[in-house]
């Protein structure tokens, strides 16, 4: 039996001085229906995150907002001290209910996050912090500075944005070197690809979250289902391994509560595509993509 583990993805370094692999974990699932509360299964939640090093999974993605806490909670429970792992939290988003989610960017607000993430995950800085959303009712720049007075302070190590463009990125960088990018993309959400090219220019992790969906291209007789039989792998790790050949800068982070989908998502690091297939899946993500633009 062929073993399944992250290694096949290849390695990214994050900030020039963290390397992971390219396959990561995305810890927004292992709560609540609507990412609120705990999860239905606790235990299982548990096994999964136990199971990320046994694969060779050594990047994981929460957030404060997910549960909100619970996500940040369980990684404690399942990890601390984190061997190995490189634990990214985000803040900046604040919770009115299930689905609900609302920016906050007051520099006070920042801060809290920041502190209280350290204190759930019990450790003295984190690895990576991301701005969860910029507040456009905060002068970004203002959020900008105090981030990058945290990192001075070493409560954080390396610093990420989330959902932005090219002119938000550039302007973080004034104020602290931006070493990751997540913003939603996968093979039939393609608004980013400024993005993720710029990313690419500059060295700098883009992160997808949502990697997995395909849309109607994962229909049966389709090129996904078809490429995907070919391979004897499911449409969604067809889908998975074309992020991954997007760029070399990319580092998807599928999300799952249970260990038989981790362990499905982390097999696709070993499915290599055809530059063929590839340019054929590309080609069909990119109509599908604009005509739901249209």
């Amino acid at each position: 039996m062929t073993q399944i583990t992250a290694t096949r993805s290849g390695t990214v370094t994050l900030g020039g001085d963290m390397p992971v692999h390219r396959l990561g974990y995305g810890a927004m699932r292992i709560t609540g229906p609507g990412i609120w509360g705990e999860p239905a299964d606790r235990d299982e939640a548990l096994r999964v995150l136990r199971r990320l090093p046994e694969l060779d999974v050594t990047f994981i993605d929460t957030a404060d907002s997910y549960g909100p806490y619970v996500s940040e909670d369980l990684i404690r429970a399942a990890l601390h001290p984190y061997p190995g792992l490189v634990i990214a939290t985000k803040g900046g988003l604040t919770r009115q209910g299930p689905d609900r989610w609302l920016p906050v960017g007051n520099p006070a607000y920042l801060r809290q996050c920041v502190l209280t993430s350290l204190r759930r995950l019990g450790v003295e800085r984190l690895d990576l912090w991301q701005l969860h959303r910029i507040d456009p009712q905060v002068d970004q720049d203002a959020q900008f500075a105090e981030i990058a007075a945290m990192q001075r302070e070493g409560l954080i190590r390396h610093v990420g944005l989330s959902e932005v463009g090219v002119a938000e990125i550039v302007a973080a960088r004034q104020h602290f070197a931006v070493v990751s990018v997540q913003n939603m993309y996968n093979l039939v959400t393609r608004q980013h690809e400024a993005v993720l090219d710029y990313c690419a220019q500059e060295g700098i992790a883009f992160i997808p979250w949502f990697p997995l969906a395909a849309g109607s291209l994962a229909q049966a007789g389709g090129i996904l289902d078809t490429v995907a039989r070919r391979h004897a792998a499911t449409p969604a790790q067809v889908a998975l391994a074309w992020v991954l050949q997007r760029s070399p800068v990319m580092l998807p982070i599928p999300g799952t509560s249970t260990v038989y989908h981790l362990e499905e998502n982390v097999a696709a690091a070993a499915l290599t595509l055809s530059d063929e297939e590839f340019r054929q899946l590309d080609a069909a993500g990119h109509a599908e993509w604009q005509r739901h633009q249209a």
